[in-house]
């Protein structure tokens, strides 16, 4: 294991400052990939099987990768630091990016759902990116620099849905589909972001963490195994809101973004405007992170919990009602990002508060676990009810998993109070 050098406490701004700078360059990369990619699989889902009701397994798959790699990863990181870990996450991202290509050529379903599941690892990276960033941070900031991080995925997701249809005309002639194209820009886009994180993430925040904390949070091997973390998680009801919060926002942001190309193809629309669409929820999801950072150290992390009920209630709304409106879709489609980001970022630094910092790696990854898991189940579940009963009644049922979420933090204030 890395022995990080010992770092006084006037090198720790300066420190803190370069890891973060190091996050967000690899975080615009890992954006970009993801999006893409994620812009058009459940095109390209549907476009392999030859059935609209197996699109939803594209959004399954892809949350399939991270929800499997989810607890290695944090086993990895436990005892070899982040560096290790991303770098593998953005590795795996990449060569399911090429077996998702090989998929579409030979036209076989079953072997691109496979490299979609690794292509999903690449996200794994990037949510891991943003507990590395609540690694060297203080309490009072955690919200700050995890939202500064997730922020920084603006830049790469924005601008990946958008340039998925110069990705498709670029294998033009190659035999490659043109919604497979996205995909090979992805591989390259993955392994240039695990170099610069193999290289220029150093020395490693967690391992510097626990070093700052002290012999205890360096030496109890035993705290960063599953175990130790499923037992941090039953001490502390703050942290089962947080698994909870954290669950839940992806699971309902997961599930309707993943339908809404489907929905809006329906309507007449095409990859041009279904990549605005994209684009301006992903901007959603990170634009305004800094701001759900921001509310979060200062109002608190059950008060952000709150408006993220609110904000993933509304635009269940109003995407569930928009019909053939393009414009109610996408604003929908807007808000629905936003209650995704008041719900991550407040969650992550909920669930880094309530654990010991000698527990975290492992808690975190079981976050990481069960958030992908729910999120898999989620995206299956909405090409059925899509196929079945239609796009407003997959709304219907996201408002509905907000139920619990919004129980937890009301007895959480109750608590408080």
């Amino acid at each position: 294991m890395e022995i990080s050098a010992p770092v006084t406490a006037a090198e720790l701004p300066t420190l803190r400052r370069r890891i973060q700078a190091v996050l967000i360059a690899s975080q615009i990369l890992g954006g970009l990939g993801i999006a893409i990619g994620v812009a058009l699989a459940a095109v390209l889902a549907k476009d392999v099987s030859g059935t609209e009701a197996l699109s939803g397994l594209a959004s399954t798959a892809s949350v399939a990768g991270p929800a499997l790699l989810a607890m290695p990863l944090a086993s990895l990181m436990g005892t070899r630091g982040r560096r290790p870990g991303l770098v593998l996450a953005y590795l795996v991202g990449a060569l399911g990016a090429g077996v998702v290509v090989l998929g579409a050529v030979v036209d076989n379903f079953p072997l691109l759902l496979v490299g979609l599941v690794g292509f999903g690892a690449g996200s794994s990276a990037n949510l891991a990116a943003r507990f590395a960033a609540a690694d060297l941070a203080a309490p009072d900031r955690r919200g700050r620099a995890i939202s500064t991080v997730v922020w920084a995925t603006t830049i790469g997701a924005v601008l990946g849905p958008n340039v998925a249809a110069p990705a498709g005309e670029s294998v033009a002639g190659l035999g490659i589909p043109a919604a497979a194209g996205p995909f090979v820009w992805a591989a390259g886009v993955f392994v240039v972001a695990a170099v610069m994180v193999a290289v220029l993430l150093r020395p490693d925040p967690l391992l510097t963490a626990r070093a700052l904390a002290g012999p205890e949070a360096s030496e109890e091997a035993d705290s960063r195994s599953l175990r130790a973390g499923m037992r941090a998680v039953r001490a502390s009801s703050r942290a089962r809101l947080a698994l909870v919060t954290v669950a839940v926002s992806h699971t309902a942001m997961v599930s309707i973004m993943s339908m809404t190309p489907v929905a809006l193809s329906h309507h007449g629309a095409g990859i041009q405007l279904i990549g605005l669409v994209i684009s301006g929820h992903i901007a959603g999801m990170y634009a305004f992170s800094p701001v759900m950072g921001w509310l979060s150290d200062r109002l608190g992390r059950l008060s952000v919990i709150g408006l993220a009920v609110g904000l993933l209630s509304v635009a269940a709304l109003l995407a569930g009602t928009a019909g053939p409106s393009h414009a109610q879709t996408a604003a929908g489609l807007f808000v629905l990002g936003l209650g995704w980001s008041a719900g991550l970022v407040s969650g992550s630094a909920l669930l880094t508060d309530s654990v010991p910092q000698a527990a975290r790696a492992a808690v975190q990854g079981l976050s990481d676990f069960i958030m992908n898991t729910a999120a898999g189940v989620g995206g299956l579940a909405a090409g059925l009810i899509v196929a079945q009963a239609g796009y407003g009644w997959l709304n219907l049922v996201g408002a509905c998993l907000l139920v619990p979420m919004a129980a937890l933090a009301v007895r959480g204030v109750v608590r408080r109070a």
